[in-house]
């Protein structure tokens, strides 16, 4: 089997590829390739496996849940083509459902893991490998890269200017859900996601009954709180015992699904796809069994 790094230059703070490098100089089954911008992961991949159709190929993601996503798409549906991950980016969330990212830092181990099936989140004519999610979280987000390069706001200070202001203007969000055809939910909420994965933004455990091959995505909601609930709340929220805490029964709404579909009732609505934001009316999310091939390395 032929492995390719994909790296994303962005990831590590600088130091990542170059500890890379050292480390993969003397195998000749590997090579690297380094991405030159959004969406380049996804058209290489593809480009590689139709360069290569009878050679068995797995591509290994060197980034963050960004970097994931997109070499994930790139391998959808491929038989000949797998992919696993190098975590360096900033959250590295979807590796915390395998215990976390020390198990995928041994070179070794990687180009020694075997390949699995997963499913995969398709989102229209995208793709998610962790999770979906709209509302408060996805607003934090959309501040956080607005003001990431301003002095003072952004920086370091970036996530918290984006919790301020989600806290200000960003505690309803009108929509309309089904899931499997059903009406799941209309009205104003505060934050939704749809999980593959567990974790999202970072810490929190949003989906702790996940798993990512039974076919199946879960989709929570919480409907709106007063802020000071929500400084009371976020606690258990975070820990993933948000589904079995008793103060939240009546702010949770939680089913499995196969297909889900949100409309907006106010306007553009931002989803957040592994980190990436994109705004529409309307969104379908469907589970793809055993969509791509996942090669986990040894623990």
């Amino acid at each position: 089997m032929k492995h390719i790094f994909v790296f994303n230059p962005a990831a590590g703070q600088g130091t990542a590829l170059s500890q890379l490098k050292e480390q993969l100089q003397s195998r000749e089954d590997c090579e690297l390739y380094i991405t030159k911008r959004p969406e380049d992961a996804t058209v290489f991949v593809r480009q590689r496996i139709r360069e290569m159709p009878q050679e068995q190929l797995c591509f290994i993601a060197c980034g963050g849940d960004g970097t994931i996503r997109e070499v994930a798409a790139g391998v959808v549906g491929q038989e000949n083509a797998c992919f696993s991950v190098y975590p360096c980016g900033s959250g590295n969330d979807f590796v915390k459902a395998f215990g976390g990212r020390d198990r995928f830092l041994k070179p070794d181990a990687l180009l020694a893991a075997k390949p699995m099936a997963l499913d995969i989140l398709k989102v229209d004519d995208r793709y998610s490998m962790n999770v979906c999610s709209f509302g408060f979280d996805t607003a934090v987000l959309k501040t956080m890269s607005a003001v990431k390069r301003k002095p003072i706001i952004g920086g370091k200070n970036a996530y918290y200017t984006g919790i301020v202001k989600a806290l200000c203007s960003s505690m309803k969000t009108g929509c309309t859900i089904t899931a499997d055809g059903e009406s799941f939910f209309s009205g104003d909420l505060l934050l939704c996601t749809f999980a593959n994965g567990q974790y999202v933004g970072g810490s929190f455990r949003c989906a702790p009954r996940a798993e990512l091959s039974d076919g199946l995505m879960e989709v929570c909601l919480c409907k709106p709180i007063s802020r000071l609930s929500f400084v009371n709340l976020i606690g258990s929220y975070t820990k993933g015992e948000h589904l079995d805490d008793p103060r939240m029964k009546d702010i949770i709404v939680y089913r499995r699904a196969k297909t889900v579909t949100i409309e907006s009732q106010r306007g553009l609505l931002p989803l957040s796809l592994d980190g990436e934001v994109v705004e529409k009316k309307r969104y379908t999310i469907e589970v793809i069994p055993g969509g791509v091939n996942f090669a986990l390395p040894d623990a």
